[in-house]
């Protein structure tokens, strides 16, 4: 890690113990409004409304991280991403190669012209609606966007319109540029707490994803350096009271995934070389590997939040059996620098995994439980 890294990331304190990953399902009425192809002042009207219907399914939860549930999206990346300047989503003949019968809408993204991030990207104020309804002491909001890595590893050669990005070092240094200008915007908007979903870290410790990388010509390793590189660039000169928060996880689309494999690939380039301050890692199944990983995170403020609860399935896990993966977690890091979260969100896509609303309530309770039970958080 640079040594500017470990100086920013010990000069915050993580706040709450008990976090999530930021979708939820969406409400009924959004999703019958969205399928109707109502008009767009009506389907804000409903999304608004059913936002601030999740947020009380937060609070009354006892969580003090709150976030609008992606409610607004039909994606958790694309959305965000045909949005930012240059790139543009289209129509395609493939959707997204997750295990299940189900197939993810056929949209690809397309750079088209130098990426940018534009002072009116509409996630600005998705995100202050969502601040406004938090009021003091009761917590903080926060809003997911995709991470960096997004840009390019959603980004097949054929796509590139824009031929100046056929150079990778030029498309990488301007995703970074535009990702620099997005965090500063979202901290001029009054946010306190961003949190990147940098997925493809995970992606890439699949033996299957580092093959096909190579097939179209990347070194996986190379990658995961420089993916780290990208985010680092992005939120190093961040202003001291700015958390950045990162997830990873191998997929969620209907309770479906994609990619398999342990940390070990990347453990090093996410703990060491960025100076993210809250690690919201997937750990439901063994799909992710084992603990040992963690072991490579250094003592300080850095936070990790094993997302041991499944947002994949229904079915509630034990105060018990989480007991025993903490004290599991707690020989590879120091118990103060762990918290809970989630595996994933629980609708990273419009369509929502196949639970029920009352066993996603289920599951952020237990969230704050244990939480209270592990640390004595409230």
């Amino acid at each position: 890690m640079a040594k500017d890294s470990q100086t920013s990331c010990t000069s915050r304190r993580v706040t709450y113990r008990a976090d999530h990953v930021g979708s939820l399902l969406r409400p009924l009425a959004v999703r019958k409004l969205r399928a109707s192809a109502a008009p767009p002042e009506e389907l804000r009207a409903a999304e608004d409304e059913g936002i601030r219907g999740l947020v009380k399914l937060q609070k009354d939860a006892g969580l003090k991280v709150f976030t609008d549930g992606e409610a607004r999206r039909q994606f958790w990346h694309y959305d965000f991403m045909g949005m930012l300047t240059g790139l543009d989503m289209k129509p395609s003949s493939r959707s997204l190669p997750f295990k299940t019968d189900h197939k993810t809408p056929p949209i690809e993204a397309h750079l088209t012209g130098p990426l940018d991030f534009p002072a009116d990207h509409p996630m600005l104020q998705h995100y202050t609606f969502v601040q406004d309804l938090v009021k003091p002491g009761e917590g903080i909001a926060k809003i997911s966007i995709p991470g960096p890595s997004a840009c390019h590893f959603r980004m097949v050669p054929e796509n590139i319109e824009h031929k100046p990005y056929l150079d990778q070092e030029l498309m990488f240094h301007d995703i970074a540029a535009t990702y620099r200008k997005a965090v500063q915007a979202f901290y001029d908007a009054g946010c306190r707490y961003l949190q990147l979903d940098d997925i493809f870290f995970a992606y890439l410790g699949d033996p299957k994803q580092r093959e096909e990388r190579r097939a179209m010509g990347q070194d996986p390793e190379e990658l995961v350096l420089k993916y780290a590189w990208m985010l680092e660039e992005a939120i190093k000169d961040r202003p001291a009271d700015l958390l950045i928060g990162m997830h990873m996880c191998r997929g969620n689309f209907r309770s479906s995934h994609v990619a398999e494999g342990g940390y070990h690939y990347a453990a090093d380039a996410i703990f060491n070389q960025t100076s993210v301050d809250v690690y919201l890692m997937e750990y439901d199944t063994e799909r992710a590997g084992g603990l040992e990983p963690l072991a490579k995170l250094p003592k300080g403020n850095k936070r990790v939040m094993p997302g041991f609860i499944t947002t994949k399935t229904g079915e509630l896990e034990t105060p018990d059996w989480l007991r025993r993966k903490y004290d599991e977690a707690s020989k590879y890091v120091d118990i103060d620098q762990l918290g809970i979260a989630p595996q994933c969100g629980f609708a990273s896509t419009e369509h929502g995994n196949t639970i029920t609303e009352d066993d996603q309530k289920r599951k952020l309770e237990l969230v704050v439980e244990t939480a209270h039970a592990i640390w004595g958080e409230d």
